[in-house]
């Protein structure tokens, strides 16, 4: 099999113009006969009057033809042979497992890093037991909806924890800058296609699947767990970790908030980055933590129609195109960076909180994106050598702080602080809504935002959104809505591990996902949870 790579066409070619395109690449004639698939399908819209698709195209001939097109000299970047992408295990255990001795390893937190973990660990034949302090995803979703909606926080069942992790409730985005040399990337969108996941995403650049497919698609990874021998509990918090030694300790079990212990010398911490009081607990423990940097902002919220046309012109609302996205950044002259995160395009904004008394934002969308308003997170990036150098855990208390106060701006009763853009950036205090509704659920308050960062945040970001505008051609549109607060762009620590995975003073403990420092979004994270639960397979059946 070939594969052809950067063939371009029309955004509205048809099916014959590129079985035509992939003939001429080739230089091969009618009367070859050759089957074809989609790799890979992006677009180019750099001139929005001639917007390309580009694509990356297998291509099956006989076995003769193929040789002569490889020995036609065609650069590689061009024709070569098509690489193997699928997924090879790295061991497998008897049948038996666990044999005599032999304990089950355990995944702590059923986010893509804790599912996709557990899901190769039980396809490698070793029966995991998966420990999340949150709900199934269906009860999950009742209990979140029922503070969107009421205003009833349960602190152990929202959008940061439970069944599918933070990414349950956000636009469902399947792609990173991760490098992918073993096509892992690969072997994550495969099991999400099994699970229920539409094909696309195995050849569109951008996929998404959104927050109901999401949902389905959990349940079913599952019962592909727990057919093949994994344990899944909800409502299983970890309270304590036992672990041996001083500075090199062993990992040898944990103890959860019903008091019943587990033993076991493997165990993935996939917790997420919002498992405050569990990261206070492992550093009581005396497992290795170190303070990372993270970004605070806003999310700011335009009409989804325009961003299409600043994106595509007279293309916006092409089928293909979909709702328009973006990514911006600005280096601020006081040497600060502000750039936009998680945005979801025909989305909402969302309540994101985990703690009582505190207010934070994160934005979703469904598959469909058809939602009026696009919205994106627009942070600085912040340094714990610079902003909170106080210890270990003082990102943490910045999050709380800034998500307190937010609440308090909001009125005190789960309502967001918001502001007009153009009121922002001429420092006026907003006192009512003009073209732009804002999405943000229960309810939003309409104030000064000035007061809900600290002084260089918002100098920062009223630098950026009109140089932002100068990309995106409305985006500082006086009538677009800021909503507060946005603390929650990755973990404000990472529980460092060492070429082996393992934690590097705590071994058996193998940190990983976003909660850990080590991913950021839903693929990268699950990617992530693919390594580790590889080191720990070898690990465990050396």
């Amino acid at each position: 099999m070939l594969r052809l790579n950067q063939l371009k066409l029309p955004l509205d070619h048809t099916e014959g113009e590129l079985k035509e395109a992939i003939r001429a690449r080739l230089h091969i004639d009618s009367a070859d006969q050759f089957e074809f698939s989609i790799f890979k399908r992006s677009y180019d819209a750099r001139k929005k009057s001639n917007i390309l698709l580009i694509y990356q195209i297998d291509v099956k001939l006989c076995s003769k033809v193929e040789a002569a097109v490889l020995a036609g000299g065609h650069d590689e970047s061009s024709i070569r042979p098509s690489p193997d992408t699928s997924y090879h295990f790295v061991t497998h255990a008897e049948a038996d497992f666990p044999t005599a001795g032999q304990q089950r390893p355990i995944v702590i937190g059923f986010g893509p890093c804790g599912i996709l973990a557990a899901l190769v660990l039980a396809q490698m034949g070793l029966k995991p037991i998966v420990l999340e302090r949150g709900q199934e995803v269906r009860q999950r979703t009742q209990d979140t909806w029922g503070f969107w909606r009421r205003r009833e926080l349960n602190t152990e069942s929202n959008v940061q924890y439970g069944e599918g992790g933070a990414g349950t409730f956000s636009d469902g985005k399947l792609y990173s800058q991760v490098k992918d040399k073993r096509h892992l990337g690969r072997k994550v969108l495969t099991e999400f296609v099994k699970a229920g996941a539409p094909e696309e995403i195995l050849f569109v650049s951008k996929p998404h699947i959104g927050t109901f497919k999401l949902v389905k698609m959990v349940e079913n990874m599952r019962v592909e767990i727990t057919r093949l021998g994994g344990e899944i509990r909800f409502g299983q918090k970890v309270e304590s970790i036992h672990r041996e030694g001083d500075s090199e300790g062993q990992i040898t079990g944990l103890t959860l908030a019903n008091g019943e212990v587990i033993e076991s010398r493997h165990i993935i911490l996939a917790i997420g980055h919002s498992a405050r009081d569990s990261f206070q607990m492992l550093l009581d423990k005396g497992v290795y933590i170190e303070p990372k940097p993270f970004s605070i902002g806003f999310r700011i919220e335009h009409p989804q129609s325009v961003i299409d046309k600043a994106r595509f012109g007279q293309q916006a609302g092409h089928p293909i195109l979909g709702a328009a996205d973006y990514k911006l950044v600005h280096h601020c002259k006081s040497g600060r960076s502000v750039y936009s995160f998680c945005m979801c395009p025909g989305g909402t904004v969302v309540a994101a909180s985990s703690e009582a008394g505190c207010v934070v934002t994160n934005g979703m969308s469904q598959y469909s994106r058809n939602e009026r308003n696009a919205n994106a997170a627009i942070v600085v990036g912040i340094t714990p050598e610079e902003d909170f150098p106080q210890h270990v855990l003082a990102g943490i208390d910045l999050q709380r702080e800034l998500e307190t106060l937010a609440y308090k701006l909001g009125g005190e009763n789960y309502n967001a602080p918001a502001q007009l853009v153009g009121d922002f950036l001429k420092n006026t205090p907003s006192t009512e809504l003009q073209e732009v509704d804002p999405s943000y659920q229960p309810g939003i308050t309409l104030g000064d935002l000035s007061k809900a960062l600290p002084e260089f945040a918002i100098d920062a970001i009223r630098e950026a959104i009109p140089a932002f505008d100068k990309q995106i051609k409305g985006f500082a549109m006086p009538t677009a809505i800021l909503t507060g607060v946005e603390t929650r762009t990755s973990s404000p620590v990472c529980i460092k591990r060492g070429r082996d995975l393992q934690n590097i003073n705590t071994r058996g403990l193998y940190p990983a996902g976003e909660g850990a420092g080590y991913a950021g979004g839903i693929l990268s994270a699950a990617i992530d949870g693919i390594k580790v639960a590889e080191a720990l397979a070898l690990d465990l059946l050396r």
